[in-house]
């Protein structure tokens, strides 16, 4: 059994250390403290120099109490989105949100608390268990940075869970690819007031082409989204510059290449329908798009070594664990292109990415407790 007071106390305590992304050092510093204290060999890897951010990912080495046992990673991030600093829970019952001035963090320092938690655990009950690699992500909120450029030398693991979504009655074992694109969108400036058809207004060009887009939800697999625009300097100037950011993502690649191009496509048609000639020059709308396949699709069988004794440990415990596929992107879609097979388990968020954001802590417990079941079945299978 786990102790539910304490990992109560223990994600009150972590949502309230402020660590947005690329400022996840006083975060990293206390989960640090916390597993040398459980007797972890730790490493803070290089990972922050590399993003912009003030620390590493924190990987955390538990040597088991079966050493000759294939190790087993437990992972979760420590950054949040934004707003995030500050954070003032309020525990109503079994449910903890905050004042709606911030986000609540539980996306995702519940997972971080289901592992510590875990680890306390499996050590107080001398649970046989496999040597742990627990790895502490930091920028997985903005394109699962810490992912990307943790220090594979320092994790010893080759399968393994992520808990970064939210009922734990589900594994998320398919994952969409995504691509983060910038487009720029070139007018010609001019007075506004004395000689407007002289200019060309990048943000018309824009909304021409937004609003000849398809956008949001495209099918069962595929989603897209303008999330920034950014343009003009004052009323009385054309705008002759518009930026606009967003991402697309898909289960399926293909659809996730057709969906990228239409929308570039909208922007280049739009901007072909203006010209305009001042002095003897000509100028044309044209446009400037950057695309980065911030990450790739994830697909973990049925029949996989993770998905097996995730599926085993909650039978085990009277349970039901369904797999299922995701809209959204982890750090397991990373880990499973860098060689450790890893599906996605819940830990009780929900609204996550908003101020509305709660966490009802009956399902952290039921992750937990599932997570300990699932370390003392495999520790059973190591010593068969």
């Amino acid at each position: 059994m786990i102790n539910q007071e304490r990992i109560k106390n223990l994600l009150l305590e972590l949502v309230q250390i402020d660590s947005v992304s690329r400022e996840e050092r006083d975060v990293a510093q206390r989960i640090k403290q916390y597993c040398e204290e459980l007797g972890a060999e730790v490493f803070i890897d290089d990972a922050g120099e590399k993003v912009g951010g003030n620390t590493g990912n924190v990987i955390a080495r538990f040597p088991g109490t079966i050493p000759s046992a294939e190790p087993i990673m437990m992972s979760a991030h420590m950054d949040t989105v934004v707003p995030g600093k500050g954070v003032k829970p309020i525990v109503e019952g079994d449910i903890i949100r905050t004042d709606r001035s911030t986000v609540l963090g539980g996306d995702d320092k519940s997972g971080c608390s289901v592992i510590i938690e875990t680890i306390r655990c499996l050590q107080e009950q001398n649970v046989p268990h496999a040597p742990i690699d627990a790895v502490f992500s930091i920028c997985e909120e903005v394109g699962l940075l810490g992912a990307k450029h943790l220090d594979m030398s320092k994790v010893r693991a080759k399968y393994g869970i992520v808990f970064d979504s939210d009922d734990p009655g589900f594994l998320f074992t398919k994952g969409p690819s995504a691509d983060h694109f910038e487009i720029k969108i070139y007018g010609l400036e001019s007075h506004a007031g004395v000689a407007p058809e002289q200019g060309i207004s990048a943000i018309r060009v824009a909304a021409e082409a937004i609003s000849a887009m398809k956008l949001f939800r495209i099918d069962d697999e595929t989603t897209a989204n303008i999330g920034v625009i950014r343009g003009g300097e004052a009323t009385n100037i054309i705008t002759n510059l518009v930026t606009l950011k967003g991402e697309a993502r898909s289960l399926d690649d293909a659809k996730l290449d057709a969906q990228t191009r239409h929308i570039i496509k909208c922007c280049e048609d739009a901007a072909a329908r203006y010209e305009v000639t001042v002095d003897g020059v000509t100028t044309k709308a044209r446009v400037e798009a950057e695309v980065t396949r911030e990450y790739h699709a994830m697909d973990v069988s049925d029949d996989s070594r993770v998905v097996r004794l995730v599926k085993e440990a909650a039978a085990r415990m009277g349970l039901q664990v369904e797999t299922m596929a995701s809209g959204g992107g982890c750090d397991a879609n990373i880990f499973n292109k860098r060689g450790i097979e890893c599906a996605n388990l819940g830990t009780g968020m929900r609204a996550i990415h908003t101020v509305k954001e709660w966490l009802d802590v009956k399902d952290m417990y039921a992750s937990a407790e599932m997570t300990l079941e699932i370390m003392r079945l495999n520790g059973e299978a190591a010593l068969k």
